[in-house]
């Protein structure tokens, strides 16, 4: 099943798609609600895809609407660095031997055509195509074994990356924060829609158009099971949780000469099977 949050007028709906329609789950599932992390915390999943297969006209959302990230606001975003072998060789980074995690703000958010900001602090603002893994069931000292078994679904990424912000200091924070700069989106991929582990799926990242960044999920350092099972023996795992699992090579910091993202730009980010986020960038007023 693919669930997209919306918004029309001041009114959010959460809807699946079926087709080129999209079915107002509120509608074949009274009182289940809009929040995505509270829906899966719940197990309230269960039992809607045959729901909306089976849905009247009158559940079809018409009409125009925005998207807004499939978790408005996740208990925790776990980013993974230097996931991708031929990104860490790219990188002034030796190739990891422990999953480089750091942590994302809400206010960094972007939604699947929403504008990514480009900052006025700064010109070095670089594209990161990434595939992300949300937890459905929590945990703590989750074994890898069972990990996937926390994992609900899939959505896609872009870690928007300030360079020369994030490189001031060894702490990445600042650089990897800075406001509108994560898109996340358009859909939640139900797990069963993909590979376990969303493994073995085409990624590419296109800057007006051009593929820049081109990989499998194949190619991570760290798979999902093991994101997860390392995460979760630091940090009690909640539903609604994403873990953005890492980027390949072909950033733009590192190209020669770089190729940074600037006002009027419009940069995607496709993961096969699971969709493709697109962003105008706008500088920040």
């Amino acid at each position: 099943m693919r669930i997209v949050h919306i918004k029309q007028g001041k009114k959010k709906i959460l809807a699946a798609r079926r087709g080129d329609e999209l079915i107002n789950l509120e509608k074949v599932a009274p009182g289940l609600g809009t929040d995505l992390a509270a829906i899966l915390a719940k197990g309230k999943l269960k039992g809607l895809k045959s729901k909306v297969a089976k849905a009247e006209k009158s559940a079809r959302v018409k009409g125009e609407f925005e998207y807004l990230c499939p978790i408005e606001r996740p208990p925790k975003i776990i980013c993974v660095g230097l996931n991708y072998a031929d990104h860490a060789k790219e990188s002034p980074y030796e190739k990891p031997n422990y999953p480089v995690l750091f942590l994302r703000v809400t206010t960094s958010l972007v939604p699947h055509e929403g504008a990514l900001i480009a900052p006025k602090a700064s010109e070095q603002f670089d594209y990161e195509g990434e595939m992300v893994a949300i937890i459905g069931k929590g945990g703590r000292h989750i074994p890898r074994s069972e990990a996937l078994d926390h994992v609900a679904g899939y959505s896609v990424f872009n870690d928007g990356s300030v360079r020369d912000y994030q490189f001031k200091s060894p702490q990445w924070t600042s650089g990897k924060n800075f406001d509108g700069s994560g898109p996340f989106g358009p859909d939640f991929v139900t797990a069963d829609e993909v590979p376990a582990g969303g493994k073995g799926l085409k990624l590419y990242t296109r800057l007006n158009g051009q593929v820049v960044q081109e990989a499998t999920t194949d190619d991570m350092l760290f798979p999902v099971d093991e994101l997860v099972s390392v995460a979760s023996e630091a940090m009690t795992l909640e539903p609604g949780d994403i873990i953005v699992t890492g980027t390949p090579a072909g950033v733009g910091a590192f190209r020669k000469p770089p190729l940074w993202m600037k006002h009027g730009d419009v940069c995607e980010v496709e993961v096969e099977k699971i969709g493709l986020l697109r962003n105008p960038v706008k500088a920040e007023k």
